[in-house]
């Protein structure tokens, strides 16, 4: 894993954000964070690791897809409205496009035994991208707050991973409960 510095890189200018989202979304099969992380903060370093991990916690708690949030959200923070168009047009176009000839495709040739199989090792290989960057975005959070981090973290990973709560559910009770450790723990 590259080393990550924390020394952020200029904003970028609308182009540059719709294309940063575009290479997002063109690298992204099988799941989008994991890669928006590494473009967002390793490569391009838009954000640091905890600005990262912040603004999609509250991105995950907004109805939407995630990484849609993310995209709308950050683009927003840097040229308003026509940042947020930037980011999520550059996270949809490519995608869309790819799906639906992708789609046509699969119905034309889907019943191929082979086919199966491939599909089948995308989705392992998506859940273990899924895994990596949880680990990624859990370690900064560890490393600033671990009495109250380690806990949550536990909590949430029995409660949806575990017990298969659905995420509404495990928001409800762990978000008051990491506000009231966050409050007490305040310097």
């Amino acid at each position: 894993m590259a080393s990550q510095s924390t020394q952020a890189a200029p904003a970028p200018s609308l182009f540059e954000l719709y294309l940063g989202f575009a290479q997002i979304s063109v690298s992204a099969f099988g799941g989008a964070l994991p890669w928006a992380r590494r473009i967002l903060v390793e490569q391009r370093k838009w954000m640091d690791p905890e600005d990262f991990a912040t603004t999609l916690a509250l991105c995950q708690f907004l109805p939407g897809a995630n990484i849609v949030n993310l995209s709308i959200a950050f683009g927003r923070r840097l040229h308003g409205w026509a940042g947020a168009l930037a980011a999520v047009f550059g996270l949809m176009a490519a995608p869309v496009v790819i799906i639906l000839t992708l789609g046509s495709l699969y119905l034309r040739f889907g019943q191929i035994g082979s086919l199966k199989g491939m599909f089948a090792a995308l989705g392992a290989a998506a859940g273990g991208l899924v895994v990596a960057t949880a680990a990624q975005m859990a370690v900064p959070l560890i490393r600033k707050t671990p009495v109250t981090a380690i806990p949550i973290i536990v909590a949430g990973f029995v409660l949806a991973g575990l017990l298969r709560w659905p995420l509404p559910a495990v928001m409800a009770v762990l978000a008051p409960i990491g506000l009231i450790l966050a409050w007490r723990m305040r310097p």
